[in-house]
């Protein structure tokens, strides 16, 4: 971060001084079970916890720029989807060579991405299934090495539980209950079952749910399924609460409603030897634009021991209704189920307690404070809430955090285990094979042939489910792809046998000169940047060159596309350099509206920069709070557009034309209902007015425009498209690509085609027809 000293350790970020005003340190962000050598210490890593004054995960990024007008409109979401259903089976009848033409998947398999759910089959060895937070499920038949998808790229891709039958049945509910990482914005689709492993699925219930925070089944009953549905994060009511199935899945309904229409089941527990009993944890939160209330009266642990028929709110022990209370996760321990589980978080995000009842939730008893349990949750530990028991010892118990707690004293003490990638989801064990348990987290899956314990887990080899944020390919050798990745670093196709990590923390920007493909680029959240000249293998840190009071999370670094040794950077200011980075001057005042009102994220930032082929004078900017400028010298002035056609809306890409320097795009965010939002603009006057050419466009965020010869290719919530015609009429470019955001689109003409960056379903590549 600019205001701060960091050591990196392997790939492991620890800050060694935090300024007052320090808005975000990364944690352990990015860690590998092969870092071992470089582990830091349980203390170091606790007292980098303690530090976090204030984290802003990427769901702001992510939240922000498309609740703008207030919140997402119900509906909206699928409403895009189905527009651009559409417009993808015109495409297809129309049999036009660019609709045709395929996608293809260009890498990576090995770097991974958040895991929310596993699945172990009962049956067949080997063998368990994945919910990837934005990439749907996957399946793998040799010990979580290897994973293929078994999910259809027309389904929600957002995913929030996964369970299994005793005879295989598959069950899915779509829509991530965590509320960050970016998958938030992406609601689900309701339940989806499987009755032959993943071939095909069919939906099967709760359509308008928003979010499913966890799936059980009745062990000696598995027609009678349990749902926590946590609902939609950004609107109160619809359905939430817990509901139950007592047919396969096939009718559900409600039998626990919240207190209040913002309160929804987030995590569920049942007795093993007696099913009537049932543990739920029920969550009040909801979020607005500038606010976070992840907490409320609602939030608190039930109990059923009739089946679901009648529930009971526990207190005896446990914390009274409060505004202060927040997430809960709840665990039974399977060999002794009259102990049970409850780790509780602050409505602020901090750790409250973790709780255990020995009687089967009559009274609860609140455990020694952990400093590394504590710790783990940080700031944000409704982003986890989480905990497990060892199926076979009721005093083994792992905890969830941005580092994995292990306890053997029954929560009474827990020491950190630094091994696996950062921030825990799920944890299952394989009761087929004893010691065999197997992790998710925001780096992947992990297996275990030793009871989770001695900080020794397994990566996988491949599981292409990575979120990007970007992409860029060499002009020289297109076999050199680079990429940001959330949680996941900058990661490049070269320098090893397999795609590997060069720059830490959340990967945001990367580039390659176009002129010089040993000249890369990489940065981390809030502008955290480095430049290399060998390709990645080893950068220098520029940040610190430049000058901005305020950073956005992904801070746009931008060649000129006249002299790759130009640089454009900017905060909330636009920075130059005239030398690959080495040195830098300020070329604007603030261009932004100032800090906004919320003190967990720097509002007033500018998210986009481009500058003009043809004339090296005339730039263009945007910014977070819908601001458009252009200077025509260098940055001596800069002039505010003032057009009614502009939406106010976060500005996510300005484009200048390479063949006409007084023509520009200009691309935005957000979701709206009723008004058509001109997401795309064009202007043919250097910037001073704007047209809409949003044309048949679907309602949803564009977060990409790019200009080949006379064709438009844009980015999208729900994928890409094209014009030829300067944007009166768009359609899908590209058969076969999933479901999945599209967060960044680059034209690489030495092959003549576009690569995409896709949030889940890592990066994708067409060629374009001659």
């Amino acid at each position: 971060m600019k205001n701060s000293n960091f050591r990196m350790v392997g790939l492991l970020a620890i800050p060694l001084v935090v300024a007052a005003s320090l808005q975000v340190v990364s944690l352990p962000r990015f860690v590998r079970a092969d870092r071992e050598r470089n582990k830091p210490s349980q203390r170091a890593c606790e007292a980098a916890a303690r530090s976090v004054e204030k984290e802003s995960p990427p769901e702001d990024w992510f939240v922000t720029q498309r609740v703008t007008h207030g919140g997402i409109p119900i509906g909206a979401p699928e409403r895009a989807g189905a527009q651009a259903a559409a417009l993808a089976q015109a495409a297809e009848q129309s049999n036009r060579p660019l609709a045709t033409a395929r996608w293809r998947f260009a890498g990576p398999t090995n770097i991974g991405g958040r895991v929310v759910d596993i699945a172990v089959d009962p049956v067949a060895a080997d063998t368990i299934y994945v919910a990837a937070a934005t990439g749907g499920v996957w399946k793998s038949a040799d010990r979580g090495a290897r994973f293929t998808s078994i999910w259809p790229a027309a389904n929600p891709q957002s995913m929030g539980a996964l369970v299994i039958t005793p005879n295989g049945t598959l069950f899915a509910g779509t829509g991530e209950a965590n509320p960050g990482g970016g998958s938030i914005t992406y609601g689900g689709g309701g339940i989806f079952r499987s009755v032959n492993g993943g071939v095909t699925w069919q939906r099967v219930g709760l359509a308008n749910s928003g979010a499913i925070g966890r799936l059980v089944i009745d062990p000696t009953n598995p027609q009678r399924i349990f749902a926590a549905v946590t609902g939609r994060l950004y609107n109160p009511g619809g359905q939430r609460g817990v509901y139950q199935s007592t047919d396969g899945g096939s009718t559900w309904r409600q039998v626990l409603a919240g207190d209040n229409n913002t309160t929804g089941a987030v995590d569920l527990a049942i007795d093993p030897t007696n099913p009537n009993r049932v543990f739920a944890s029920m969550w009040d939160h909801l979020r607005e634009p500038d606010l976070r209330t992840y907490g409320g009266v609602g939030s608190g642990v039930y109990r059923s021991i009739d089946g679901g028929s009648t529930w009971q709110r526990l207190t005896n022990g446990l914390p009274p209704p409060s505004a202060t209370i927040g997430r809960i996760g709840i665990a039974v321990a399977p060999s002794n189920p009259q102990r049970v589980f409850a780790i509780v978080i602050q409505t602020g995000g901090l750790f409250q307690g973790l709780y255990r009842s020995d009687d089967g939730g009559d009274s609860w008893t609140q455990l020694p404070n952990s400093s590394a349990l504590s710790a783990a949750q940080s700031t944000y530990g409704w982003w986890f809430g989480r905990i497990w028991v060892d199926p076979a010892n009721q005093n083994h118990v792992f905890g969830a955090g941005v580092y994995l707690c292990e306890s053997t004293d029954g929560g009474s003490s827990f020491i950190g285990q630094f091994s696996p990638h950062a921030d825990d989801h799920a944890m299952i064990w394989d009761l087929k094979v004893p010691g065999r348990v197997y992790l998710g987290n925001d780096g992947g899956t992990y297996r275990s042939d030793v009871n989770g314990s001695h900080d020794q887990w397994t990566f996988a080899v491949s599981q292409p489910f990575t979120q990007f944020y970007s992409v860029d390919v060499s002009e020289q050798d297109t076999t050199r792809v680079v990429g940001g990745a959330q949680d996941n670093g900058v990661n490049r196709s070269y320098g090893g046998a397999s795609w590997n990590t060069y720059i830490g923390g959340d990967g945001e920007e990367a580039l390659i000169d176009p002129a010089d493909q040993n000249m890369v680029y990489g940065c981390s959240q809030y502008g955290e940047c480095s430049r290399s000249t060998n390709g990645g293998t080893t950068n220098s840190d520029f940040t610190g060159a430049t000058v901005s009071s305020r950073r956005n999370w992904f801070s746009p670094l931008q060649f000129d596309p006249s002299n790759s040794a130009v640089l454009y950077y900017a905060g909330n200011q636009v920075n130059r350099s005239a030398d690959h980075a080495v040195h830098w001057s300020v070329v604007s005042p603030d261009l932004t509206g100032g800090p906004g009102r919320d003190p967990n994220y720097p509002f007033g930032t500018i998210t986009t920069l481009a500058a003009a082929k043809m004339d090296s004078n005339r730039l263009f900017a945007g910014t977070d709070d819908g601001r458009v400028w252009f200077t025509t010298n260098l940055g001596v002035n800069w002039t505010r557009v003032i057009d009614p056609n502009l939406p106010g809306t976060w500005v996510t890409r300005v484009a200048a034309d390479p063949a006409s320097s007084s023509v520009a795009y200009a691309t935005f965010s957000g979701f709206r209902s009723g008004m058509q939002l001109p997401y795309v603009l064009k202007t043919i006057d250097g910037g001073t007015t704007w047209t809409s050419i949003v044309g048949n466009l679907p309602q949803a965020p564009v977060n990409d425009v790019v200009v080949v010869g006379s064709s438009l290719y844009v980015a999208t919530d729900v994928g890409v498209f094209a014009s030829d015609d300067g944007g009166t009429t768009w359609s899908t470019a590209g058969a076969k690509l999933p479901n999945v955001p599209v967060t960044d689109l680059e034209y690489v003409a030495a092959s003549n085609s576009l690569y995409a960056a896709t949030f889940g379903r890592g990066i994708f590549s067409l060629t374009l027809p001659p």
